[in-house]
């Protein structure tokens, strides 16, 4: 059973911190809190997926499909987007460089709430635009 993640953890992220309270809740009650290991795979290049997830803690390193460093993230940065509503494709390799504390959406649990959550779906339009033209 997986507990509901605070809503001032999910505000601390600059995406969200301006997001109506009724869409906070929404957001951080369909979250899910993981750990990951240092070298750990969160995502992989052309695999299927759609989830989003958002660093709490820790660094990770963004690669292409050639392995070389495209960008790192480190805490209040997001990444998955782009998989969940651009397309189903990753775009990119993503490795814990450090251990990890994330938060995850499903794109199951994503379709459930969208319809409740519109600025949370605009802002993650914003940041995968931003990103795939990168």
């Amino acid at each position: 059973m997986s507990v509901a993640v605070d809503t001032s953890r999910i505000a601390a992220f600059p995406d969200f911190a301006t997001l109506p309270a009724e869409e906070l809740n929404e957001l951080a009650a369909a979250m899910r809190e993981e750990e990951v290991d240092a070298g750990a795979v969160v995502i992989r290049i052309d695999d299927y997926g759609a989830a989003i997830y958002l660093i709490e803690a820790g660094n990770a390193d963004v690669l292409d499909d050639g392995g070389a460093l495209i960008e790192a993230l480190g805490p209040g940065e997001t990444f998955g987007e782009i998989g969940l509503l651009l397309t189903t494709q990753r775009t990119a390799t993503v490795i814990a460089r450090t251990p990890m504390r994330l938060f995850s959406l499903s794109g199951q649990d994503f379709d459930q709430i969208r319809p409740h959550v519109p600025e949370v779906e605009r802002s993650l339009r914003r940041l995968g635009v931003k990103r795939a033209g990168q």
